[in-house]
């Protein structure tokens, strides 16, 4: 049984929140910033700590994941589940793994991937996309030029290899954010 999953996932801080009701007026200002369902979490939350950093985070974030062009927003978060995963970050995963099922209405996919791994996904492109993702995460020092011709091969374009990059990359600090403030819960496990 693997334990990344598309179920809900808690996280446990190791550095205190702020606190909305005491948050200084600069923290409140970077977590309007946030997307709203982000705004009042736990992890956001910990991240208003540096009211400047999140602010940059926020604004980096929403550029990569939610562009109107370039790599279709389910293919950019497949990248950022199997980043997550090779990262080994449970809470990013989960995510970035029901993201992809609800955007592509193909949960079966992201399950199989969760039990199996992306290698056992069948679909070119999406095998292609994870490839990279994994290759990028695990030994980025090991990409090259040869490694595009995959994604080349599967279609993607030079915007779509751009923003390909810009995700795993992102979710490098990211899970490394997550991982390093705090702790993932389980489903079904108390905080």
């Amino acid at each position: 049984m693997s334990r990344f999953t598309m179920q809900e996932v808690g996280w446990n801080p190791r550095v205190p929140p702020v606190q909305a009701e005491t948050a200084t007026p600069a923290q409140l200002a970077a977590l309007e910033a946030c997307p709203p369902a982000q705004r009042r979490s736990t992890y956001f939350l910990t991240l208003a700590n540096d009211p400047a950093s999140l602010g940059e985070r926020g604004a980096l974030f929403n550029t990569v994941m939610y562009a109107p062009r370039g790599l279709p927003r389910a293919e950019r978060e497949l990248a950022t589940a199997v980043t997550s995963m090779a990262n080994g970050c449970v809470y990013c995963t989960s995510v970035h793994a029901k993201r992809f099922a609800d955007l592509s209405k193909q949960p079966e996919v992201m399950q199989h991937i969760l039990d199996e791994g992306w290698e056992a996904d069948t679909d070119p492109r999406r095998r292609a996309v994870s490839a990279f993702a994994d290759k990028l995460t695990r030994t980025p020092e090991a990409v090259n030029s040869a490694d595009l011709g995959p994604l080349r091969g599967a279609g993607l374009d030079d915007l779509e290899v751009l923003d390909l990059i810009h995700s795993i990359a992102m979710f490098a600090n990211a899970n490394r954010l997550m991982q390093s403030l705090g702790d993932s819960i389980p489903p079904g496990i108390a905080a």
